[in-house]
């Protein structure tokens, strides 16, 4: 199967890929939907959305009634400007109605038409969504549930039903030159054609681009990233939702630059810039702000953290170097999502940190001039630890433990790909044996640990 860098990166809002983007897309693929049979709607009264499973239990802490609310309103995760979501939230409030033309007009209450179950989830995934379209005496005139599984991708009953690792309707794509699904394919069509990873995957995307529309889009997906970090460095308050966590990038960069002026810098210095740059871009994600799923907005904080490593502290950095980082961590977070998942609710936060540590440990071993299998050792190396990492947002907030395993995230991958260069690529545990243990620890994973906010950290905190 192919996944393409810019479905695995996708430009959207905090603070929840799976949790806000992906509903917000839900809403349009439903609207899609009634757009195709436009006479259901007729005499339709009322819609409703309801949101199971850990979209329930952790929903109004990653603002998914706010991002269905927004879909239905028609704004989309990519265009949508932050400053305009709570304005947009307060007029629905004072007009209460939905007005999508050529469907219909209804009355919308938010406290009433978006409905949290607190029940069972439902049979396939962690991250159901039901849509009910209702007449005036209550009849159900259109029923129809969506799955939000993750990094922004949604599938429906009959995609989800297919089978678990294949790709659902939107990311099924035309042939490509190099249809790796595993990395040991990877690492063989690589030897075959003496091509590195990076080369496969951009002859990859050129199936249906150009090599200047690639490049010129991933140029577009690291100028999003670089400004999150910029906008979060700048940033000082505290985060919305409740727990009254205080942003610190801001005050962190200003010390590094001032001991940078006035003293020689520890050696450890570096895993402070590595720290405040991760943690920049998940305040930004806390906030609400635009981030790159990558491949969540979760863990949206360690790629854009070890790009921008590489860019300012490693020698010869360069915009093909980024691209190459950029192509090589798509292509690893493309087979952990054809062959486990980076879901939270589905296997916890080793699918999402842990993914996103290897993917930049990849990218970076790739940018520096690793071999492919350095590249695939330096993925191995990071994910294998991160394995058995729990999802437990403290009140459903993607800020505590996240912001900071955004940190750690990104020093792994970097110490990762460190020791990878150091060997000849020869190693013990193969990526594909990794990527399957993520995926069976994730299936025997108690679900009070996969993004519900029913254990673990969320539960454990001392009152003061």
């Amino acid at each position: 199967m192919f996944i393409s860098v810019f479905d695995i990166f996708k430009i959207g809002i905090g603070p929840s890929s799976s949790h806000t983007v992906g509903p917000m897309v839900a809403v349009h693929r439903y609207i899609d939907r009634l757009r195709a049979n436009p006479t259901v709607c007729r005499s339709a009264s009322r819609i409703t959305v309801t949101l199971h499973g850990s979209l329930a239990f952790t929903g109004k802490g990653h603002a998914t009634d706010k991002a269905v609310c927004l879909g239905l309103l028609g704004a989309t995760p990519d265009t949508l400007d932050p400053d305009q979501v709570e304005p947009m939230l307060e007029q629905l409030a004072v007009d209460q109605r939905l007005r999508i033309e050529g469907l219909f007009d209804l009355p919308f209450h938010r406290e009433k038409d978006v409905i949290f179950d607190y029940g069972p989830s439902l049979p396939l995934h962690a991250n159901g969504m039901t849509f009910h379209l209702r007449g005036s005496d209550g009849t159900v005139l259109d029923s129809f549930v969506f799955y939000s599984i993750g990094g922004g991708f949604v599938a429906s009953e009959a995609e989800l039903r297919k089978t678990t690792n294949e790709p659902v309707n939107e990311l099924a794509r035309q042939e490509v030159p190099f249809p790796f699904s595993s990395a040991k394919q990877m690492l063989e069509m690589g030897q075959d054609h003496d091509l590195s990873i990076a080369d496969m995957k951009l002859q990859n995307e050129c199936a249906d681009k150009t090599k200047e529309e690639v490049e010129a889009g991933i140029d577009k997906l690291w100028s999003a990233m670089d400004a999150c970090i910029n906008r979060g460095i700048t940033q000082s308050g505290i985060l919305p939702g409740g727990l009254k966590v205080k942003r610190r990038a801001a005050d962190i960069y200003q010390k590094l630059l001032k001991e940078g002026r006035s003293n020689p810098p520890f050696e450890h210095n570096v895993v402070d810039w590595l720290g405040v740059y991760a943690m920049a871009v998940n305040e930004e994600n806390a906030a609400g702000g635009r981030v790159v799923t990558a491949p969540t907005n979760g863990a949206a904080g360690v790629i854009p953290a070890v790009t921008r490593y590489y860019l300012d502290h490693c020698p010869d950095a360069d915009a093909n170097g980024i691209r190459t980082f950029l192509l090589t961590a798509a292509a690893i977070g493309g087979i952990i999502k054809s062959n486990a998942s980076i879901s939270g609710a589905e296997v916890g936060c080793q699918g999402e940190v842990g993914s996103a540590s290897a993917m930049a440990a990849a990218g970076l071993c790739a940018a520096l001039g690793g071999t492919n299998e350095q590249i695939e050792n330096a993925a191995e190396i990071a994910l294998e630890h991160h394995l058995g990492m729990t999802c437990d947002p403290i009140a459903g907030l993607v800020q505590v433990p996240c912001i900071e395993r955004n940190a750690l995230g990104a020093v792994k991958a970097v110490t990762a790909a460190s020791l990878a260069l150091r060997g000849d690529g020869s190693h013990f545990v193969p990526l594909d044996g990794c990527i399957e243990t993520m995926r069976q620890t994730g299936m025997d994973m108690m679900e009070q640990y996969k993004e519900t906010s029913k254990g673990g950290l969320a539960v454990n905190i001392v009152e003061c």
